[in-house]
């Protein structure tokens, strides 16, 4: 029996270390893999929705996601046994993820049609950040998400604003207008106002007469500024939080060991020793 633990034990610790090793070889080759696999299945979900391939392959299709729901199925058993505290794994908010990506293919044997319900599974694509846990790529995601906190409040008006300015113009093109135009109601209006704000332009409703159409050229006009605004905010703060945080950190983690964190200027390892 206790032999039996202790293959166990070492089986767990394998497992652990080539599922969440991200910072070793057999670790980083699981995620690429896992990462490719997932990939593969939103493609072969999107091929399904395409008539004319889905009644060719149908049947090779059916069989690959199977293929690949057994392999995520493997993997989430695989994720909860070998760590010590299942738990916090099952309902973190990549396990519960990993859980959803799994379920709709077993619900499909039950509910008919529920199959295409597996492209959730491009939610674990979040994967990547994980993958490319980098000291570089940490730092700039970092940087960028102090950047959009300090600038939430100057956003959030700039969105009262563009708010505020779409319900006058929308009102004042109503009247304007009026409903030989398109223009049937205020919220209708509204739609126009926004559609041409952002310079999407669907074209499918336009005015006709000269004051809504010098109207509607003022309103372009300021489309153009408008996009650079929310841009230049967060990228202001963002030239600001680099400046503020020089760097004190190695970009590169150690050879050896893989350790990260190492003050800019040291020569040596402070996990294994190794020359860096």
């Amino acid at each position: 029996m206790q032999r039996i633990k202790s293959k166990f034990d070492a089986f767990r610790q394998k497992t652990n270390i080539v599922i969440y090793g991200t910072n070793t070889a057999s670790g980083r080759l699981f995620d690429l893999v896992l990462l490719g696999v997932i990939l593969v299945s939103v493609i072969i979900v999107m091929l399904e929705t395409v008539k004319g391939f889905d009644i060719k392959y149908h049947q090779e299709l059916i069989i690959l996601e199977w293929v690949i729901t057994i392999f995520f199925t493997l993997e989430y058993i695989l994720r909860i046994i070998s760590i010590k505290k299942p738990w916090k794994y099952i309902f973190s908010f990549y396990g519960i993820i990993d859980l959803i990506a799994t379920i709709p293919m077993y619900f499909s044997l039950f509910f008919v049609g529920t199959s295409v319900l597996t492209v959730v599974r491009a939610l674990r694509l979040l994967r990547l950040f994980k993958i490319l846990k980098h000291p570089q790529f940490s730092s700039q995601s970092t940087h960028l998400k102090e950047a959009l906190i300090a600038s939430k409040g100057k956003i959030l008006i700039f969105i009262y604003f563009m708010l505020i300015s779409s319900i006058i113009i929308g009102s004042v093109m109503y009247v304007v207008e009026g409903k030989e135009g398109g223009f049937t109601s205020i919220p209708i209006s509204i739609y126009w106002t926004i559609v041409t704000l952002t310079t999407v332009g669907y074209g499918d409703i336009s005015p006709i007469t000269p004051l809504g159409q010098a109207i509607a050229s003022v309103v372009m006009i300021m489309g153009y500024g408008i996009i650079a605004v929310p841009t230049g905010i967060v990228s202001a703060e963002f030239a600001n939080s680099n400046r503020k945080k020089p760097r004190s950190e190695r970009i590169n983690p150690c050879n050896v060991c893989g350790t990260e964190g190492h003050e800019f200027n040291a020569k040596y390892c402070f996990h294994c020793g190794a020359e860096l």
